[in-house]
């Protein structure tokens, strides 16, 4: 049968193409690159750092690729947990699926936490006198207000998100137009020597860095795919969305981290005692237009980055609704406000765990809680899909695919590599902080877990695997759009 249409009292598809865009945008773009940018310059001691945008632009479309072909395939709320679910059942029952909600329950908040925390960066440039208590107060205050915003129904919620999208759009824009009107070739193109030398160890490793921050600026491309429930026809609309954020985003990135390098000598960057180290953007607007155009702009930045927490959580909130339905995680998640119909529990959930990371953050360092984030994801959620896309393309041929993965399988193979490459130079990347051995211990504490939940609700193994194929259909549909559309 059709997995398409939601349940009696479930979710409703109110979410249509330009709103699901904006949606993606806002998650992607949110605070990320104007904490960043002093980051990746500092990763490859230069402004060859444009690189790591680069990669971390190739990297998100291949893996995007992914996203697309199994969300326009299967558009349940929860994203990873449904593709997971769908191609492990024959051989582990539902392990993968509780594994994914388990570490999505800890990464997703952390990445919300890492927008916070840029939040309460950027506010520092308004408020110089903020002391380390008062910014901890405002970084706890702005979580609180964007679960009560969230507290609603979901065209309200369109709505908002497509307000925000705005003020993110102009706020970029205007970072990139100052940049433009006081551009300088010599600082922007000027490398330290031996910049390229792809012969040296310490390139790649801060490659390896650069990737990593530059794939953490694009998370949120797939934040759609966890509202696959409530995506108007989204056997069209996912895919554009993944693939029409990502290279909107990637045109947006690299005129902005050219356009900053163009004006704030990169030295700057790497000094945290300059205010170009922790507020950049505002550094390029005070440089080319004065205080003032700073002051607003940077107040622009902060309504941005209050839109990516904001609608990072409303995806993220999303991911155990399904799993708790159908009893593959804790069955309070399942149920949903009786009247706006939202997941109360996974919101509420979120929202206390992005708050401790937004305050584990704020007294250690950001870009070690990047590293910790991504690492935790890795395994489950991007290595584990790319290989559910193969799995499902064998195990199950007749499942309608209005959108197929274009060059199969090299974009899968490109991503598999991409974070291969992540997850082996994290704990380089991060000497003494030990990411790795970390992101294996929350895994292993999954695998314990779910060998006791599932030995009380007696599934596999101890119990059938309980092979459910419910977006499965003998015949494709007539009107299943062609491959690559």
């Amino acid at each position: 049968m059709s997995g398409s249409p939601p349940p009696t009292g479930g979710f409703v598809r109110r979410v249509g193409q330009f709103q699901a865009t904006a949606i993606n945008m806002s998650q992607m773009c949110g605070i990320g690159p104007f904490v960043t940018i002093p980051l990746m310059v500092a990763a490859f001691g230069g402004p060859q750092a444009v690189i790591g945008f680069v990669a971390g632009a190739i990297l998100a479309l291949a893996d995007g690729l992914v996203w697309a072909e199994l969300g326009a395939a299967m558009p349940g709320s929860g994203g990873s947990y449904v593709y997971l679910r769908q191609a492990f059942q024959y051989r582990s029952g539902r392990l993968m699926p509780f594994l994914f909600v388990w570490t999505a329950m800890l990464f997703i908040p952390l990445i919300m936490s890492t927008g916070v925390v840029g939040f309460v960066q950027y506010l520092g440039y308004l408020a110089p006198d903020l002391t380390k208590t008062q910014g901890d107060l405002i970084g706890l205050g702005i979580v609180a207000l964007v679960v009560l915003l969230l507290w609603r129904g979901i065209e309200n919620i369109a709505r908002i998100t497509a307000v925000m999208w705005a003020v993110m759009i102009a706020s970029v824009a205007l970072v990139i137009l100052a940049a433009a009107t006081d551009f300088s070739a010599h600082l922007a193109f000027t490398y330290p020597a031996h910049a390229f030398d792809l012969g040296s160890n310490h390139f790649w490793i801060g490659f390896a860095a650069g990737l990593t921050i530059g794939i953490y600026d694009y998370l949120g491309y797939n934040t759609t795919a966890y509202m696959g429930a409530e995506i108007k026809d989204p056997g069209r609309t996912l895919p554009r969305s993944i693939i029409f954020s990502i290279l909107g985003i990637m045109a947006i990135y690299l005129l902005l981290q050219i356009g900053t390098l163009g004006v704030i000598d990169w030295h700057r960057m790497t000094d945290p005692k300059d205010i170009a180290s922790t507020s950049v953007a505002s550094a390029v607007l005070e440089e080319t237009w004065g205080k003032g155009a700073a002051d607003t702009v940077t107040v622009l930045i902060l309504i941005t980055a209050f839109a990516s927490v904001f609608t990072g959580l409303l995806g993220g909130s999303r991911v155990p609704y399904d799993a708790a339905r159908e009893r593959v995680f804790f069955r309070p998640y399942a149920k949903l406000h009786p009247r706006h119909r939202f997941p109360m529990l996974g919101l509420a959930t979120m929202g206390v765990i992005t708050a401790i990371g937004f305050l584990i953050g704020r007294h250690t360092d950001l870009a070690t809680l990047i590293q910790l984030l991504t690492t935790v994801m890795v395994l489950v959620q991007a290595l584990a899909q790319i290989v559910a896309l193969t799995v499902l393309r064998k195990r199950q041929p007749t499942l309608r695919r209005p959108y197929r993965m274009w060059l199969y399988p090299l974009p899968s193979i490109l991503a598999f590599v991409g974070w291969c490459v992540i997850y082996g130079y994290a704990d380089k990347n991060s000497p003494g902080r030990h990411p790795i051995e970390w992101s294996l211990a929350w895994l292993g504490l999954g695998c314990v877990a779910y060998l006791l939940w599932a030995r009380f609700e007696k599934v596999w193994p101890f119990g059938p695997k309980e092979i459910t194929e419910e977006y499965l259909e003998a015949e494709p549909r007539p009107d299943a759009a062609p491959a690559g559309t």
